[in-house]
């Protein structure tokens, strides 16, 4: 049996972690037995992070191993999908995982209006004066990240500019079926309508929150994903 450990779920989602919900979704899509352990602090885990899954008393982190994992035991998380279609849908993981979570991160962690929500959410745990103290300093640490990566830099207005290509992109997909490629959710899918679902349920409404929500093509996306993966 297959023990998932994830972020709690939270603001209506299965997790307040993208990443979290992905591992859930990718693995119904491989059909194993699995059960879910919540914890909300990810230090004593490969890598400082969550999700990770444990097999006896094997350990694998991130949902990359995840899927990697999933993948070599010999389950199918594209199935159906040619060559190409399986190229393609790795760019569409790595869009949503390398330039759109992180928009997600400014939106919930760099935005005035929504980091005390947000850090009373996930600190919860903490006692408020020392959660005060001990949050200021990671705030702090990861809008110098974001910094140095880049979109830190750029005002709301020109992060939403920047995202809305992918936003186009993957409505483009949307003409043709129900799914990314095809009637048939696959892993794409699985890590594309986690951010997005996270994007939509940022607890504060933001531009970020209010794009995703009016969208009807791409809130229907997300929830016709959670349906068939959840």
């Amino acid at each position: 049996m297959i023990t998932l450990v994830a972020f709690p779920a939270m603001f209506g989602t299965r997790s307040s972690s993208p990443f979290s919900i992905k591992a859930e979704y990718l693995l119904n899509i491989a059909g194993v037995s699995w059960t879910r352990r919540d914890e909300g602090d990810p230090r004593k885990w490969p890598k400082g992070k969550l999700p990770a899954i444990v097999i006896d008393a094997r350990v694998v982190g991130g949902s990359d191993g995840i899927q990697q994992y999933l993948e070599d035991q010999g389950h199918d998380l594209h199935k159906g999908l040619s060559e190409f279609d399986k190229a393609s849908a790795h760019t569409f993981i790595r869009m949503a995982e390398e330039h759109m979570y992180f928009h997600l991160v400014l939106d919930r962690w760099g935005n005035n209006d929504v980091w005390p929500t947000i850090r009373d959410a996930y600190f919860a745990t903490i006692l408020k004066l020392p959660r005060l103290l001990v949050t200021r300093g990671l705030r702090s640490k990861l809008m110098a990240g974001m910094m140095a990566q880049g979109l830190g830099r750029l005002t709301p207005a020109e992060r939403m500019e920047r995202l809305e290509h992918d936003l186009i992109a993957i409505k483009a997909a949307l003409t043709q079926s129900n799914y990314l490629f095809g009637e048939t959710p696959c892993a794409a899918d699985a890590s594309v309508a986690a951010v997005l679902a996270t994007m939509r349920a940022t607890p504060v409404e933001t531009i970020l929150s209010r794009r995703i929500t009016s969208d009807q093509v791409l809130s229907s996306y997300i929830d016709r994903v959670d349906a068939a993966l959840g």
